[in-house]
């Protein structure tokens, strides 16, 4: 039986030590499957783990505006996460519950998000390896791990898009300017607000009965186990020698 975790809001260092405490229990059967929705306050910019902080992210604009920035557990690119442009989602559970292919588990799980859409009347499509577009345009990606048997993936869904401030933190890599100017990326992605006249309350409820439909599920917490592996996570999520590790 699945756990869901309700939209709750967090900080970024909170954020990564939920997801790593979850995915720990689980490899040690102590926790079920989970899926949880969350947001972040303050914003935030994640980087993924193979990533350089100082290569991705102009930081001092970050801290000049109190946005914060964390390395996550996962792989991909960096990601704003705007406190009230977004929700993101954590699917965590043991390996076998999707494809052993990867390409196929993001399709596999992004397959909510397309559905979620639907139902809020986007057409939109999955993008290999782990985008969801509309109209070729992105409007949710997603990174994953695989540790200890336990997958998790994480994603986002843009609700809004503060497209001057994502591009103040964020530092296109030489790599992707030597053949498309910053505008192109701006332009290159989109928000469910953009597209039609939904509240963020009313995506969420989409993305939560497509995550859950036709799963055995129930409506839970972290346990007391994973509420202590959190507060000794923190610090690790807030540290230099993490965060800057690359």
């Amino acid at each position: 039986m699945w756990r869901i975790i309700s939209l709750e809001t967090h900080t970024a260092a909170e954020n990564m030590a939920i997801d790593e405490a979850i995915s720990g229990s689980i490899s040690k059967k102590a926790s079920s499957p989970t899926i949880r929705f969350y947001k972040w306050n303050p914003s935030a910019v994640s980087i993924g783990c193979f990533q350089g902080m100082n290569d991705e992210v102009d930081t001092g604009t970050c801290e000049r505006l109190g946005i914060e920035y964390v390395r996550r557990r996962t792989g991909g690119g960096a990601v704003y996460h705007d406190s009230e442009g977004e929700i993101t989602y954590s699917v965590i559970c043991p390996e076998e519950y999707f494809s052993k292919d990867i390409g196929m588990s993001y399709r596999q799980i992004c397959s909510y998000i397309v559905s979620a859409l639907s139902d809020i009347g986007i057409g939109s499509e999955f993008r290999p390896i782990n985008d969801v577009i509309v109209n070729g345009k992105k409007i949710s990606g997603s990174a994953q791990t695989r540790r200890n048997g336990v997958i998790t993936q994480h994603g986002t869904i843009l609700y809004k898009a503060d497209r001057d401030t994502m591009f103040s933190v964020l530092k296109p890599s030489g790599l992707k300017l030597s053949d498309k100017p910053v505008k192109s990326f701006k332009d290159g992605i989109t928000s469910v607000s953009e597209i039609c006249d939904v509240t963020g309350q009313e995506l969420y409820y989409a993305l939560l009965h497509r995550f859950t439909e036709e799963k055995e599920h129930y409506f839970g917490r972290l346990n007391e186990e994973e509420i202590q592996r959190v507060n000794e996570l923190i610090s690790k999520y807030v540290s230099r020698s993490w965060n800057f590790s690359r």
